[in-house]
């Protein structure tokens, strides 16, 4: 009898124990795979999209973007206004905005953390997301003093920006992490005002006005946000909190899916994408994403100093075969760099598989054959996808080049601080659009661009980006970015490979979270529901 006792209150604390995604249903606790630690929760400096889904929670531009048409919507401010000339834009903030300490967030703290955002001192490299403002290019290259930028508070609920010309794009441009506010009384306190890494984003000590607070943050271990009780939309917060995931291994993303660990993975490892579709398809996704997964090439390193080489080099990859093979066909092979229909334009220039014309560039630039050509090192994010994409291509560059290459995977925050700092011969690189516009991707290759990271710089496709930027007329503008495309295509600073899908697996329960071909999602519309 004691023994059966025993058993029997045994199994019934076993079964009460329950799979942590089963706790989250129930407290309303989101848990996501989101692929890599942070490197900073400052979101004036985050480079990262992983970082960008962090920032999400905790704090709100005055937009945010609409997941299915990935147009802008009011968040911080109620509504705008915009001039005839399109130089002039009023934002009306909410009545009820506060930071999440309860204190009043008015239209001066916007300005003075874009004043903040374009110091010289903080290198921003998102900086340009705000060039559009009057003045603040030459602000952010320090010929002007921050007081000169375009953006005023009239009063406490009203934002006047000026701007250097028309930017039709400019409320989905606030939704970005950039234009974010940040609470400076904060910064000063942990000396955050003029530094990157500083102690204001540790939990206890960020303030933010997104729909959550920042309550955990272990590094290699998770980052915990809960509800904030002072968002002007609280009441419309589902969540009690969100667990985000650092997990950089995608096979264990997809094993902690299956036991019950998340509700969301990152990614899923493309062996396992046939597996689902034919057991799972309920918790496949392949949703549309606005992202180039391409190679960077260090321009300033030899040879890749040489556009024959690294012509070459994009010209021997095989990219329709690789889509089709090792991508299983979730992915569209990229013939040219900015993603298809891209608010209506789609780059006429091609970078096709073309390894008799790559031969003969190589053996043009002395290297005849793959003959004296040095062995080169790629460095790829330590993911499967980046390896398993490189090695394809490692056997494509050997078997029609005859060149070799080492591949060193690094972890997320070394393959960026590399590419930042032209610590690399080669590297993986993917961007994901920050809006619904060419620009997006070509304006990164600016001489000056804060994300180009390949050391080239053209005068001539500078002046292209720059005329399309004055054209009135959307088929001017657009016949320069097809001009500058071209140009970047046959110069070769990058090598696009493929265009993006987000491969993920989710729960059942999770409901309001849409497809976002942005990829940023309104946790504040995101709840879980028990079927």
């Amino acid at each position: 009898m004691l023994v059966r006792l025993f058993l029997f209150t045994a199994l019934t604390a076993v079964a009460t124990l329950g799979r942590p995604v089963d706790d989250g249903i129930r407290d309303q606790v989101l848990l996501l795979g989101n692929g890599a630690d942070p490197q900073d929760l400052d979101p004036q400096v985050m480079t990262a999209f992983t970082d960008q889904n962090i920032a999400l929670a905790l704090f709100e531009g005055l937009c945010a973007l609409d997941e299915k048409s990935s147009t802008a919507v009011p968040a911080a401010a109620e509504r705008w206004e915009v001039s005839a000339d399109g130089l002039t834009y009023t934002f009306f903030l909410r009545a009820n905005l506060k930071w999440s300490d309860g204190t009043p967030l008015t239209a001066a703290d916007f300005v003075a953390s874009w004043r903040r955002a374009l110091l010289p001192t903080l290198a921003a490299e998102y900086a340009y997301l705000l060039h559009p403002l009057n003045n603040a290019e030459a602000i952010n290259t320090g010929r002007m003093p921050t007081s000169a930028l375009g953006a005023e508070a009239v009063d406490e609920r009203t934002l006047r920006l000026t701007l250097e010309r028309p930017t039709p794009y400019l409320p989905a441009l606030t939704a970005n992490p950039i234009w974010f506010p940040v609470h400076l009384g904060s910064l000063a306190k942990h000396d955050g005002l003029l530094q990157r890494g500083a102690a204001w984003t540790r939990p206890g000590n960020l303030v933010g006005n997104g729909p959550f607070v920042l309550t955990e943050w272990l590094p290699q271990a998770h980052v915990k946000v809960a509800r904030n009780p002072h968002y002007w939309d609280a009441a419309a917060v589902k969540l009690r909190g969100i667990t985000f995931f650092p997990t950089e291994n995608m096979d264990v993303d997809e094993r902690n899916f299956r036991a019950g660990q998340v509700h969301l993975t990152a990614e899923l490892p493309l062996a396992k994408v046939d597996h689902y579709r034919k057991t799972s398809a309920e918790s496949l996704r392949l949703d549309p994403f606005l992202e180039t997964f391409f190679l960077r090439f260090n321009t300033t390193r030899p040879p890749l100093s040489d556009a024959r080489v690294r012509r070459a080099l994009s010209l021997a990859i095989n990219r329709e075969q690789l889509a089709r093979t090792l991508l299983r066909g979730t992915r569209a092979p990229a013939l040219h760099y900015t993603p298809p229909d891209c608010a209506g334009y789609t780059a006429q220039a091609r970078v096709g598989f073309e390894p008799t014309k790559a031969k003969d560039l190589l053996a043009a630039a002395g290297f005849p054959g793959g003959e004296g050509f040095p062995t080169l090192d790629v460095q790829v994010r330590n993911d499967e996808l980046h390896a398993k994409v490189l090695e394809v291509i490692q056997a494509m560059w050997q078997r029609e080049l005859g060149i070799t290459v080492t591949i060193s995977p690094v972890e997320q925050k070394t393959w960026v601080g590399n590419q930042q700092t032209l610590n690399y011969a080669i590297s993986t690189a993917r961007w994901v659009g920050d809006f619904v516009d060419p620009v997006t991707f070509l304006d990164m290759f600016l001489p000056d661009g804060t994300n180009n990271w390949t050391g080239w710089a053209d005068r001539d496709y500078a002046r292209l980006i720059s005329t399309a930027a004055d054209a009135a007329d959307p088929n001017s503008r657009y016949e320069k970015f097809q001009q500058a495309e071209a140009l970047l295509l046959n110069e070769s600073p990058i090598a696009p490979v493929f265009f993006g899908v987000r491969s993920y697996l989710i729960h059942p329960a999770v409901r309001g979270w849409e497809p976002a071909l942005l990829g940023f999602h309104q946790y504040k519309k995101v709840y879980l529901q028990a079927r």
